[in-house]
């Protein structure tokens, strides 16, 4: 495994397009003074040995110097050593609403960026937990498999939008049943799935799919994300909002919190509702439900020994710089005999 120890380093990499701004510059100059100076055939006779193409290789050698110095500095590291690490956790799995009625902004600053909020908190409380992603709409598929990553899961969180899913709808029931896959049945531990939703479902047959939920030992968390008041769905261009969605009548589509589906699912796995508006209450609750739960142990495999690899980089990077240095822009000889770049004339052979 990779880890990039000082990514902030990078940013150093903007060097490199100013070196090539600087070079290309200097030989526009130089070409320039050259053509005042004398025309292109004296100058020649007067500088034979001058060599057009070892500046580009002064220049790459530079460039590869810099580079690796650079990747020094960040300093990547490899795992080198894999250890077996037991925790003591439950298996959560969160599937998140993903349809276009999770733009509705009655809930700021949308209901989908307010979800992802919610979720993001939650993992922070985390310690040793396993956790799942699902994003579903008229459809539901797997975002990111059960896993101890918890920077991943929030990158993953992060680029979830209402683009993802082609088939508009909010099939919760399709969720649901995607979320069963997710546990291992070798694993003992607790399973528990927090559905993040605006509760509008057109999937049908829920109470069914939740009781096949209890019955394979998955508790169900519903968090409601919205106002029963409801709001329209914007349609934006570049961020600015162009207009509402409208129905086939040309009214503007109003979408309401359902709190009663999200009820009826939490209830009948014994499970819990939960009211989305605040942040701060969402992670207390959600927090005191996770520490009410018996752990249960189960092992993961993690890297253990992490070795610095920066001294390649700042090897290769001195050698690069010490070669661009020591390299003179004249011809070499050998080079010169062997006219790869066709600068014998007819009458000098």
């Amino acid at each position: 495994m990779l880890v990039l120890e000082e990514k902030i380093y990078f940013w150093l990499f903007i060097i490199i397009p100013l070196i090539i701004l600087i070079f290309v510059g200097m030989l526009l100059w130089k070409k320039r003074a050259q053509q005042k100076f004398a025309e292109p055939d004296l100058l020649a006779k007067l500088s034979p040995n001058k060599s057009t193409f070892k500046a580009w290789v002064k220049l790459i050698l530079l460039l590869l110097g810099f580079s690796c110095l650079i990747m020094a500095l960040v300093n990547p590291k490899i795992g080198s050593k894999m250890e077996t690490v037991k925790r003591s956790g439950v298996d959560i799995v969160f599937a998140m609403d993903v349809s276009k009625s999770m733009l509705a902004e009655d809930i700021a600053p949308n209901r989908l960026e307010k979800s992802k909020q919610l979720v993001t908190q939650i993992i922070n409380n985390l310690a040793s937990d396993r956790i799942g992603i699902i994003a579903y709409a008229g459809s539901a598929f797997p975002q990111l498999p059960i896993t101890t990553d918890y920077g991943s899961a929030k990158l993953f969180l992060q680029s979830m939008n209402t683009d993802m899913v082609s088939s508009q709808g909010t099939a919760i029931n399709e969720a649901i049943e995607l979320a069963k896959t997710y546990y291992n049945d070798d694993s003992q531990t607790n399973r528990i799935l927090f559905l993040i939703s605006d509760g509008e479902d057109h999937g049908g047959n829920l109470e069914d799919i939740a009781e096949e939920a209890a019955d394979n030992g998955i508790r169900i968390f519903t968090i409601g994300v919205g106002l029963e008041k409801g709001g329209p769905i914007p349609i934006k261009r570049n961020g600015v909002t162009q207009q509402y969605k409208k129905d086939n009548n040309g009214e503007t589509v109003i979408t309401k919190l359902n709190k009663e589906t999200l009820k009826e699912i939490a209830e009948e796995t014994d499970g819990e509702y939960i009211d989305g508006s605040n942040t701060k209450q969402v992670t207390e609750k959600v927090t005191e439900i996770l520490q009410n739960i018996e752990k249960a142990d189960f092992e993961t495999k993690q890297f253990a020994d992490y070795k610095d690899q920066f001294q390649w980089f700042l090897g290769f990077g001195i050698l690069f710089i010490v070669l661009e240095v020591f390299l003179l822009e004249r011809k070499t000889s050998w080079v010169k005999r062997l006219n790869l770049f066709n600068e014998k004339k007819e009458d000098d052979v």
